[in-house]
């Protein structure tokens, strides 16, 4: 594999993790009766992959490794 597959990889990986934690805070939201901290760990976890995944697109496109496609 060639390094730009990995890094698309990586990229689909790590939105399929934020997907995950949105969940995992849907479901704190909803069954949560004790009112724990579950929920803005979630949250917390959810943002910060969030940045990670947005900053990696853009170094991504800036190097060169994705790319847009044009029709």
């Amino acid at each position: 594999m060639d390094i730009q597959a990995i890094y698309k990889s990586i990229v689909i990986i790590l939105l399929i993790v934020v997907i995950l934690s949105l969940t995992s805070g849907l479901h704190f939201l909803m069954k949560d009766v004790d009112q724990s901290k579950k929920m803005v760990t979630s949250l917390t976890i959810r943002v910060t992959l969030s940045i990670i995944l947005f900053l990696m697109i853009i170094i991504g496109f800036k190097l060169g490794l994705i790319q847009p496609n044009h029709m």
